[in-house]
């Protein structure tokens, strides 16, 4: 049976405003959510790298993803955040995600512990198997320490609910070989720097932290790839090239929080460990 995307073109992976208290800012978050939709990106990934998930409580979790749907209504997918180094909390997380609304699932690898590719596929068939949600696998080895092979693409991509890859490997040899592999899989980038290249290859769409600064830009590079206008959807891609270097000049998401505060659309506050710089 064809597996239909849970969007197609830019996904903003979304941070986590805090307040100057380290509480969660649900207004920030509505401001910031109100001009994604204006936009018109096709989802928002919640509780993620951007998001500063590892310091986000299970509760806060939860709440952060009823609050983006309550907001959000149907006017665009709601992808949450739910991976983890212990299998056991990735599928209470899942759990919670469903149940709080969301209408898909990022599960990044298994961080620091350095699964197996065996040990990864049977990661993803019980997040699969704890809720009804399709999943798109989050492959970020910089961060995580674990790759996930092409050929191990392939065999996740034969789980029901296993629902596409965001590939942040920056690894254009890689992707283009999974694409051949797999060729019908759905792929996002998950690099913004590269985000045109995978498009080139076959990917879908984008999830992605410039998009946090610049929705409407990154959503018409998508509409300019799609429509068959590859030198327009270039000379945006290249536009964006000096903004992303500065998001990505300090760890994630650290510069582009700054860049919102600049923009008076939250404080700029971080979670220890990390902090503003």
């Amino acid at each position: 049976m064809k597996k239909l995307p849970i969007f197609i073109g830019t996904g903003t992976a979304m941070i986590t405003p805090f307040k100057k208290d380290l509480t969660v800012d649900y207004e920030g978050l509505k401001r910031i959510i109100e001009i994604q939709l204006k936009a018109g990106v096709g989802a928002l990934a919640v509780c993620g790298t951007t998001g500063e998930a590892s310091t986000l409580e299970r509760e806060e979790k939860a709440e952060i993803i009823y609050k983006t749907k309550e907001f959000v209504k149907n006017d665009c997918a709601v992808i949450a955040g739910t991976g983890s180094n212990d299998t056991k909390k990735a599928l209470l997380f899942t759990k919670d995600a469903y149940d709080a609304g969301a209408d898909g699932i990022l599960a990044v690898t298994p961080y620091y512990n350095k699964a197996t590719q065996k040990g990864i596929i049977q990661y993803y068939k019980e997040i699969c198997s704890a809720s009804p949600l399709p999943v798109i696998a989050y492959n970020v080895p910089s961060r995580t320490g674990v790759n996930i092979l092409p050929d191990t693409a392939k065999e996740l991509w034969n789980i029901k609910n296993l629902n596409g890859i965001k590939e942040a490997s920056g690894n254009m040899g890689q992707i283009t070989e999974l694409k051949s592999v797999c060729g019908d899989m759905h792929l996002y980038s998950g690099s913004d720097e590269i985000n045109l290249p995978v498009l080139s290859v076959g990917g879908i769409g984008l999830i992605s932290v410039v998009s946090n600064a610049l929705p409407e830009k990154t959503q018409e590079m998508c509409n300019r790839w799609f429509e068959g206008d590859a030198a327009g959807a270039l000379k945006i891609q290249l536009a964006l090239m000096p903004l992303i270097k500065q998001l990505f000049s300090s760890v994630n998401p650290i510069p582009i929080k700054k860049y919102l505060y600049e923009k008076g659309l939250t404080e700029y506050v971080l979670r220890p460990p990390l902090y503003a710089e």
